[in-house]
C-alpha cells in the first residue's frame, strides 16, 4: 500500500492519522474534511487505504464507508467512539469495513492498517484470478462452438476438430481462440 486518504473533520485527527500512516510506509497521503469532499477526491483518485474519522461535518461516515467498499477496491477503516462501535459495526462489517474504536490506541490502529493491507491484497489477487478464469472459460466456449461447427459442416469427429484447430493455430501462429473465431465467422454467416 502506498496511497491513503484520511477523511476527518478534525485537523488534529488528520495530523495524528497522517503520522501513523507515514510510520506504516504510506508515501502519498491526501486528506478531506467532510464526506462530500471525500467523495469528490475519490472521483479523481484511487487509494489503497481510506481512514474515516467519524463523525464528519456533513454525515456520520458509515454510509460513506459502505459507498467506498461497494465502488472501489480500497481498504476502509472507520474510527468511531467506543460506545457506538458495536452498533456501527453491525451495519458495515459484512461489507468489509474495519472498525477501530476511539480513543485511538496507536498500536491497535497500526495493526488494523496491516490487517486491512493484507486482506485488500488477497482480495485483489482473488479478483485477478477470477477474471483469468472467466476469460479461460469464455475461450473454451468459443473453441467448443467452433468444434461443433466443424463436426456439423465438415463431418469431422471431435478429436479431428480439436486437432484441426490446434494445427491451424500452430501453422498460422495465432491462438486457438482466434482460429475458433475465424471458423465461427465463416460458418455462422
Amino acid at each position: 500500500m502506498v496511497s491513503a486518504l484520511i477523511i476527518s473533520s478534525s485537523d488534529k485527527g488528520k495530523d495524528i492519522l497522517s503520522d501513523i500512516l507515514k510510520m506504516s510506509g504510506f508515501s502519498s497521503i491526501d486528506t478531506a474534511s467532510s464526506g462530500s469532499e471525500g467523495r469528490r477526491v475519490l472521483m479523481d483518485n484511487n487509494f489503497d487505504l481510506i481512514l474515516i474519522n467519524a463523525p464528519l461535518f456533513d454525515e456520520f461516515g458509515h454510509d460513506l464507508a459502505l459507498n467506498i467498499t461497494t465502488n472501489t477496491s480500497s481498504g476502509v477503516i472507520l474510527m468511531v467512539k467506543r460506545d457506538m462501535a458495536d452498533g456501527v459495526s453491525s451495519k458495515v462489517e459484512d461489507f468489509g469495513v474495519f472498525i477501530v474504536e476511539k480513543p485511538l490506541n496507536k498500536q491497535l490502529l497500526y495493526q488494523a492498517i496491516k490487517l486491512v493491507n493484507k486482506s485488500t491484497k488477497s482480495i485483489l489477487k482473488l479478483k485477478e484470478e477470477n477474471l483469468k478464469l472467466k476469460n479461460k472459460i469464455s475461450e473454451i466456449r468459443i473453441i467448443d462452438r467452433a468444434k461443433c461447427i466443424l463436426i456439423q459442416y465438415l463431418n469431422m469427429t471431435e478429436p479431428q476438430a480439436h486437432r484441426y484447430i490446434e494445427k491451424q493455430a500452430m501453422d498460422r501462429r495465432i491462438t486457438k481462440k482466434d482460429v475458433a473465431q475465424n471458423i465461427l465467422k465463416t460458418y455462422e454467416n
